[in-house]
């Protein structure tokens, strides 16, 4: 288990906190790492439900390490971009309960994230994005196809082409979020919607989560559309120039090839 990745038991809950600072990024050790968790928590029938959350007040998380792409190799992406879909894939199959405390900013693959776990309660304070077009890229860890499913076509198109962000009001109007509370209180929320969920029967609740997940059929074959598109923008130069301009710190300049 990843020193990035915090997790603690508490009755029939696991509560997994995102801990690497500053802004609580997505990298091949936090993403195996969770891959690794999932897995082991499906097969400990002691844990009913999976808060997530992040360390510290002012991120849940920034999403994916840019530096992992500043080399702009085609392999590397197509390896980071699986290693994405297989990491929230497996959230989003977690034989229980999960719920994001998103109790702060949510951007790109944080939102992603979050976006894959079941519930969603936000923090009064927080700001959710998919910014990936800013820097030449696309979200590839779900967030097309997920956010799509929640939001419909005008959110998601709003959010991704129009890099727009939303506060947390915004985002529970869209049905992204499901709850929102005020200031320090979505891990306790998060807590203690996870305890009812202890109080019905876990084989029951299993059950029912997969079969109002019988679904999505076609989502399966978006998430590997998405990955394959995320990999071909390798191919052009706004997205050397995109991901050079953010780590520069600088505004890029598109070249619209």
């Amino acid at each position: 288990m990843s020193g990035k990745l915090l997790v603690e038991y508490i009755d029939h809950i696991a509560l997994l906190t995102i801990n690497n600072p500053p802004a609580n990024t997505w990298d091949r050790e936090s993403l195996t790492a969770l891959i690794e968790l999932v897995a082991a928590l499906n097969d400990n029938r002691a844990i009913y439900s999976l808060v997530i959350t992040g360390a510290g007040e002012r991120y849940f998380s920034t999403g994916a390490d840019l530096n992992m792409f500043a080399n702009g190799d085609k392999g590397d992406a197509w390896e980071i971009s699986t290693l994405f879909g297989q990491a929230f894939g497996a959230l989003s199959r977690f034989r229980g309960v999960s719920i994001a405390a998103m109790n702060g900013y949510a951007v790109g693959g944080g939102l992603e994230c979050a976006l894959a776990c079941d519930i969603r309660i936000a923090e009064e304070q927080i700001r959710i994005a998919l910014p990936e077009a800013k820097v030449g890229l696309l979200p590839c860890g779900g967030g097309t196809q997920r956010l799509l499913n929640l939001a419909g076509e005008g959110w998601t198109k709003r959010l991704i082409l129009c890099g727009e962000q939303l506060s947390a009001v915004q985002a529970q109007a869209a049905g992204i979020v499901e709850e929102v509370v005020e200031r320090g209180q979505s891990r306790a929320q998060a807590m203690a919607m996870a305890q009812r969920v202890a109080e019905q029967s876990p084989s029951s609740v299993a059950a029912c989560k997969a079969l109002i997940q019988q679904s999505r059929v076609m989502l399966e074959k978006g998430l590997l559309l998405e990955r394959e598109r995320f990999v071909e923008l390798f191919e052009t130069a706004d997205q050397t120039e995109g991901v050079s301009a953010f780590l520069e710190k600088r505004k890029p300049q598109w070249k619209n090839s």
